[in-house]
């Protein structure tokens, strides 16, 4: 019996663009000390996959061609078919690289290998929608003479930071000093999309609004800053000293929109998919001043764009107000100079809805990484 193990060289996570490795481990685990096993071979691929839920989504025909499978191989067919009952349609295909051919193990014997590739800056992250998905894997195909094919696979999450790319691009157009030796090497990927993704979120541009009705004032909003990275939080904080009409109660939650292309929309003019992260509820009758707190989930999508889906983060407010002025009773403590107010027993009141659009980044891959999946080792026996 052969036993594979493979085991990802940093984590699960990994920005669009950066190299990914993998270690590979083949053993002979078979008991009888006479039992030689002979792989005929094994190799590894990358692709992504795009599924689509068919009540809601449509593929026309040029948007299908659009999305051929991308590979710099020759386009011969093998029987390595990394892609076998997977579901959806396969959007990404990194050419195949061969690990080794006509592999011989003595019983207890290992032999190791390792396989890297860059996934392309041009693909789409990875997703979980109501009307499509994006998924990644890591196949490892093998073999024995006269034997079915077994797969290994190894899920993978896949970040994209936009304009990435340009910006290696820029750094490298930059002349260095002809009268100091060059010991600088190329611009770790890494430390750019950490550059790129600070200089983006750590802009302290707070924001001011007025969120007034038919009535009049309600108060003023000030949000601190309207980008973040996943796993950072949104603050905000309500102030309502010059307001006119009494707010009983507001709730916040972070949504996703999640937008068709009208050429995939199954059904015309269908609504967009929205979803609600947390909620921050919140009681202010006669408050000056309130916070807001929202955390941004480390599992969840940052904003993006495809010919099939466009992803976009905001902020859903719902106010309760008072129709009117609140008139309650003044009643006395029996105290001198103190007196004690009571609310009505009942209040007439309107509710409102505002949206204010935001912008959710990636973060670092080693701080998005799920720590339980982080060391995970991917077995096979065959």
């Amino acid at each position: 019996m052969i036993e594979v193990t493979a085991k990802l060289g940093r984590g699960t996570v990994y920005f669009a663009g950066e190299n990914i490795s993998c270690s590979i481990r083949f053993t002979n685990v078979s008991g009888d000390p006479e039992s030689v096993e002979t792989i005929a071979w094994a190799s590894a691929q990358i692709h992504c996959f795009c599924s689509v839920n068919d009540s809601r989504v449509i593929l026309p025909i040029a948007l299908l061609k659009s999305k051929a499978i991308k590979t710099g191989g020759s386009g011969h067919v093998t029987s390595f078919i990394p892609n076998k009952d997977e579901q959806g349609h396969c959007v990404l295909q990194t050419p195949v690289k061969i690990l080794f051919c006509d592999l011989k193990l003595e019983p207890g014997e290992s032999r190791s290998y390792h396989f890297t590739e860059v996934i392309p800056s041009d693909t789409p992250p990875t997703y979980r929608g109501s009307s499509c998905k994006y998924s990644y894997k890591l196949t490892i195909g093998t073999q024995r003479v006269s034997s079915p094919i077994k797969l290994l696979r190894i899920p993978f999450r896949v970040l994209v930071v936009y304009g990435l790319t340009e910006y290696q691009i820029n750094e490298e157009q930059i002349p260095s000093n002809p009268f100091l030796e060059n010991t600088a090497s190329k611009a770790n990927l890494l430390d750019i999309a950490s550059e790129v993704l600070s200089t983006i979120t750590s802009r302290r541009s707070s924001r001011n609004y007025k969120i007034a009705n038919s009535r009049g004032l309600m108060g003023i909003f000030c949000l601190m800053k309207t980008s973040a990275k996943i796993g950072e939080d949104f603050v905000g904080v309500f102030n309502f000293v010059d307001g006119t009409v009494p707010c009983l109660q507001y709730s916040v939650c972070l949504q996703s929109e999640e937008t068709l292309a009208e050429e995939c929309q199954r059904n015309p003019g269908q609504g967009n998919v929205i979803i609600s992260y947390g909620k921050h509820v919140e009681f202010c009758l006669y408050a000056e001043r309130t916070h807001v707190i929202l955390p941004i989930p480390l599992h969840v999508a940052p904003g993006f764009l495809t010919d099939l889906v466009c992803l976009k983060w905001r902020l859903h407010f719902e106010f309760v107000t008072a129709t009117s002025p609140l008139k309650g009773l003044d009643l006395e403590t029996g105290q001198s100079g103190d007196r004690m107010w009571q609310g009505p027993g009942q209040i007439k009141t309107e509710s409102m809805t505002w949206d204010v659009p935001i912008q959710i980044l990636p973060n670092m891959p080693t701080q998005a990484e799920n720590i339980a999946s982080a060391h995970n080792v991917s077995i096979l026996h065959f």
